[in-house]
């Protein structure tokens, strides 16, 4: 999970135990409530506003985390040719890929695999089939540091987009895109929402074993309300998503965020002891990964930041090393912290 803004915490402790009034917390209401509709809807048009989503494209608050989608995607949409592209980028790439290939011909057209996904993999759009029912990639990989820089362009075939550890962390053109989804609880909010942005075209052709709540036509109609949506977890992101209008869009957050990640990964190259491990074409500026390229020192390291407060910087344990992760409401001072804790180990070791 992310850093909250703290003007998000503030507000939401200030409703807590009784929202605008109503006497209960958010909590606590009747998601048919006047007052939670209003929560909801409001929550929608300002994601719609800040990320420019086009009119014929649905808006989704769904259950199950991001995970779920590596099945929802390919039941709704791999009903035609029953063919798709995707790119192999890090481990929830390689899930998606696993549960995909249950539902119809999967084509890895870039794998970064044999490089331990340090990098983003070359490709030709030749590589990419015109009868796919869509491209499929994950476009920042939080384990290992990576990111699509840029996205292809797949012409007539739609692409399908996991942006759930970079979702509002730069400017996207929606209309690029045929689905976009992301779990909540790296960019937007809590753990418990995932947001399914899906162009309108693509909805009513679901497998016929497709679950009920799984299929995206039958939560459009529904307005997300096929059954009681995480109430809570919707009211957070609606909170975000009003912190970001008020701090300049999300043009402002992705001058900050490029600016914290130029400040740290400046801090690795010039250090003497701590190495970058993406690749420098293919680094995430959500996710930077970073090693002594010593386990004991970096374990040494991890314990001696959490001294100084910098804490959470432990790496995957399938990566190890360390990965700050500088999601949209970390601050500059925190980044700074780190790089004086990294600065001050340097000199001891």
């Amino acid at each position: 999970p992310c850093t909250l803004p703290v003007e998000v915490l503030e507000q939401a402790a200030k409703e807590m135990l009784n929202y605008e009034g109503t006497g209960m917390s958010v909590m606590e209401m009747s998601h048919r409530s006047k007052a939670y509709i209003a929560i909801i809807e409001e929550a929608e048009a300002d994601l719609r506003e800040i990320m420019g989503i086009p009119n014929n494209y649905k808006v989704l608050f769904l259950q199950g985390g991001a995970t779920t989608q590596f099945s929802a995607v390919p039941m709704n949409l791999l009903t035609g040719s029953k063919k798709a592209d995707y790119f192999d980028t890090g481990i929830f790439a390689t899930k998606a890929i696993k549960e995909a290939k249950r539902y119809g011909d999967i084509n890895v057209v870039a794998s970064s695999k044999d490089n331990g996904y340090k990098n983003i993999p070359e490709y030709e759009s030749s590589q990419l089939d015109p009868e796919a029912d869509y491209v499929y990639l994950t476009s920042n990989n939080t384990i290992f540091g990576t990111r699509f820089n840029e996205f292809p362009d797949t012409k007539d075939v739609p692409l399908v987009v996991d942006m759930s550890s970079e979702i509002l962390s730069r400017e996207i053109d929606v209309s690029k895109f045929g689905l976009i989804y992301a779990g909540a609880q790296k960019n937007m909010g809590t753990a418990g929402l995932t947001v399914v942005i899906v162009r309108e075209d693509l909805m009513g052709k679901a497998m016929p074993l497709t679950p009920t709540m799984l299929n995206y036509k039958v939560e459009a109609d529904a307005s997300s309300m096929l059954n009681t949506p995480p109430t809570y977890s919707i009211y957070i992101p609606g909170l975000v998503f009003k912190w970001i209008k008020n701090n300049g869009g999300v043009v402002a957050t992705q001058k900050r965020n490029e600016e914290k990640a130029a400040l740290l990964y400046d801090c690795i190259d010039k250090s003497k002891l701590f190495k970058g491990v993406a690749d420098l074409g293919s680094r995430s500026i959500m996710n930077v990964t970073f090693t002594t390229g010593s386990a004991d020192l970096d374990a040494k390291f991890i314990q001696e930041a959490a001294e100084k407060d910098v804490v959470n910087i432990k790496g995957h344990r399938s990566a190890g090393g360390m990965r700050a992760s500088i999601y949209n409401a970390m601050s500059i001072e925190g980044i700074k912290a780190l790089i004086e804790a990294m600065k001050a180990f340097e000199q001891a070791n």
